[in-house]
């Protein structure tokens, strides 16, 4: 029997990979979530999340945000290009009903991927050492 769980190694599980995100990385946002990503070399995306207690005191509330992230990442994991994620809530997200912050969350994945160039040939050829003269 297969479960539609997020497998272990789609997940950001290492402090320091959260430090890395936090560091250097893209950010794109909207009115309830903020997201950083940046370039891995798994071949797959990877999610982290951080719902503070900032966004909602009750963790009923915080845990609901929760799902319906890694839902929403579920259904669109294998479009997105090989990064790490971290996706956090903002205060304006506890009140908002499942269905409005799914509208976003899925608008902040198409920003992810109309930020992301697609290249399907090198710029420079491998076999080619010439040099562009001025």
């Amino acid at each position: 029997m297969s479960t539609a769980g997020l497998p272990r190694d789609a997940r950001l599980r290492r402090p320091s990979d959260f430090a890395a995100l936090r560091t250097s990385s893209g950010r794109a946002g909207g009115r309830c979530f903020h997201m950083r990503y940046r370039d891995n070399d798994l071949g797959h995306a990877r999610l982290g999340l951080a719902i503070s207690k900032r966004v909602s005191k009750r963790a009923v509330e915080r845990n609901r945000i929760k799902r319906l992230l890694r839902e929403s990442f579920r259904r669109v994991r294998h479009q997105l290009p090989p990064v790490d994620l971290m996706v956090m809530a903002r205060e304006q997200a506890a009140g908002v009903p499942g269905s409005q912050l799914l509208v976003e969350i899925d608008g902040l994945w198409k920003k992810l991927l109309a930020n992301r160039p697609v290249t399907s040939e090198p710029l420079k050829r491998t076999d080619d050492t010439s040099t562009i003269e001025r």
